[in-house]
């Protein structure tokens, strides 16, 4: 049956729309692969380690020779990368903070990406669809004022499909903050929009994804 990596990285427990709507695709998976496998990642709760110097060296050591730090470092990488290596599909949630992703779901990518493994000529896991749920508070589309401020697909792009060979499509729900915002106010209608956007193009993607699949 097939597998499913489902990753949150919002510091929010409750409230958050990414969490809603990659909620929604994982919903919408299940019920067209009932029986699948769903491996969740709450990089908020978790506290995935920052890549160290002992995760950087273990690679490069025989297992024989690694100290004990090393070791756990490389057995933390090796299981957070079979994880994506075992996965048929990905949804990513994240929010959009001071432009650019999470700290947390950088320290994930950090672990799993390794030259010679998931990246390099023969990524091990490249062609899997991956769907990112990018939430915003704010509106950084093309024509925006803020265009040039969006760091998020920018770079989740160039790493995802660029270093790790794997096939993104980016889900963007925007105005998360007009109903906390006075400043945002005017755009709460908007707001309400791309969210009910958000959740039907995430449930689309995942029966797409599931389609494929079973083709």
């Amino acid at each position: 049956m097939p597998t499913l990596l489902h990753i949150d990285s919002s510091a929010l427990a409750e409230g958050s729309v990414s969490r809603e709507v990659s909620a929604t695709f994982r919903a919408e998976w299940e019920a067209q692969n009932p029986g699948g496998t769903v491996i969740y990642r709450d990089l908020a709760a978790e506290n995935i380690p920052h890549l160290d110097a002992a995760g950087i060296t273990a690679g490069f050591v025989p297992s024989e020779h690694r100290s004990p730090e090393q070791q756990a470092a490389h057995e933390l990488r090796d299981r957070l990368i079979t994880e994506l290596e075992q996965a048929d599909a990905v949804v990513i949630g994240t929010p959009m903070y001071n432009f650019t992703i999470p700290s947390s779901l950088k320290a994930w990518l950090d672990q799993v990406i390794l030259m010679g493994r998931t990246a390099g000529e023969q990524p091990s896991a490249a062609g899997t669809p991956v769907t990112v749920v990018s939430a915003r508070g704010g509106s950084y589309g093309p024509g925006s004022p803020r265009e040039s401020f969006e760091f998020v697909t920018t770079y989740l792009e160039k790493v995802l499909t660029g270093m790790l060979g794997l096939e993104v499509d980016f889900v963007l729900p925007e105005f998360t903050l007009a109903r906390v915002n006075p400043a945002l106010a005017d755009f709460i209608e908007a707001a309400d929009a791309s969210k009910a956007k958000a959740h039907d193009e995430a449930a689309a993607r995942a029966k797409a994804v599931s389609a494929r699949l079973a083709a």
